[in-house]
């Protein structure tokens, strides 16, 4: 097959090129590159305030999806799509970045978007899903975001994932918390609150936990906090490392890697018991997005009320001084943290076996 030419895009007064246009990104479904790229465009202000000013990490498909697809590991570099967490080489001067600190202690200058055109050439790179940290580069240290993952188990869905949301809507309110769902995209549920940036991850994590516990004691045998997989059973686990250091969820509006090329939608909060994830794709979400907007718009910097944590800090006192509740263990990949237990999976811990 003969190579495409490419095609230069304007976007907002800035030419992007889209090099290989028709290549096919979702072969069942007939996307190619440059349906990517003009669908971005057309949810661009929701997109763009998703990731503006945030580092931000591309995950990329430059082949594009399909279902024989993997993504690279440490151990398997090899794979078809990978996470890039530094600015690509050969980045044009107008892409902005951030320097980010791992957990591990090392630095990255990573993507942080300030226009449109920075997104429209990350996805030109095969980028499918942005991850924009927490954070803004004016301060890459102070969460200004809460993001509270509600993850379905084996043997649950997004229905239940839904289920619970109206009780964690309760539960934030009666703290004075305001939040925001959306679709992950995948089975799951996310719901963001816009918070004071004057917390360190350590107590945005800890202020997610105490809210997950508190939301298990209402709901349970329907809601967890166990980090363990063998712990949980066919429960919502409320994924409280969402909130540690360098863990980031898919921004709004980004595509998903899928055979359907679902998106990560937005919702009102009337809408989260009646919809499915497969209802927003590609296909039906620019259409969507001309009719009602962006649910997210009042997350955008300065446009929603910042609360504080430390009506969720309190709770996490509280949990430690009358219910023996401290810290749950961190990823695999971090450091031993001050305070952390154990970071044994319960069937292998041979001291607890005594």
């Amino acid at each position: 097959m003969a190579r495409t030419e490419a095609v230069e895009v304007d976007v907002r007064g800035r030419t992007v090129r889209v090099s290989s246009p028709d290549r096919v990104c979702f072969a069942d479904l007939g996307l190619t590159k440059l349906d990517l790229v003009e669908y971005v465009l057309s949810v661009g202000d929701g997109i763009l305030a998703a990731v503006l000013d945030r580092p931000t990490t591309l995950e990329r498909w430059p082949k594009g999806w399909s279902p024989e697809a993997r993504h690279a590991t440490r151990q398997d570099p090899s794979g078809d799509a990978f996470y890039q967490k530094r600015v690509p080489t050969g980045a044009p001067p107008w892409v902005q970045t951030a320097r980010i600190t791992f957990p591990s202690g090392r630095t990255a200058d990573e993507v942080a978007p300030t226009e449109l055109a920075v997104v429209a050439w990350a996805v030109n790179l095969g980028t499918l899903t942005f991850h924009p940290w927490p954070v803004t580069r004016a301060d890459v240290d102070r969460p200004d975001q809460l993001r509270i993952d509600l993850d379905p188990q084996p043997g649950t869905d997004f229905a239940d994932a839904a289920r619970v949301a109206p009780h964690l809507r309760e539960l934030l309110a009666e703290v004075g918390l305001t939040g925001y769902p959306k679709t992950s995209g995948g089975r799951g549920l996310h719901v963001f609150v816009p918070i004071e940036p004057r917390w360190t991850f350590t107590q945005a994590r800890r202020a997610t936990i105490a809210l997950g516990r508190e939301l298990e004691r209402r709901l349970p045998g329907q809601v967890t906090t166990a980090w363990w997989k063998e712990q949980r059973g066919q429960t919502i686990f409320v994924d409280y490392n969402q909130m540690a250091r360098d863990r980031t969820i898919a921004s709004a509006y980004s595509v998903r890697a899928n055979a359907r090329a679902t998106v990560s939608a937005p919702l009102a909060w009337d809408e989260v018991a009646d919809v499915h994830p497969d209802d927003f794709t590609v296909r039906t979400l620019p259409e969507r997005f001309a009719r009602v907007g962006d649910p997210f718009a009042p997350l955008a910097a300065g446009a929603a009320p910042r609360f504080s944590l430390e009506p969720l800090l309190a709770w996490a006192d509280r949990d430690e001084r009358d219910h023996d509740l401290g810290d749950l263990p961190y990823p695999p990949e971090y450091p031993k943290m001050p305070g952390e237990p154990k970071r044994v999976q319960p069937s292998r811990d041979a001291d607890r076996e005594r």
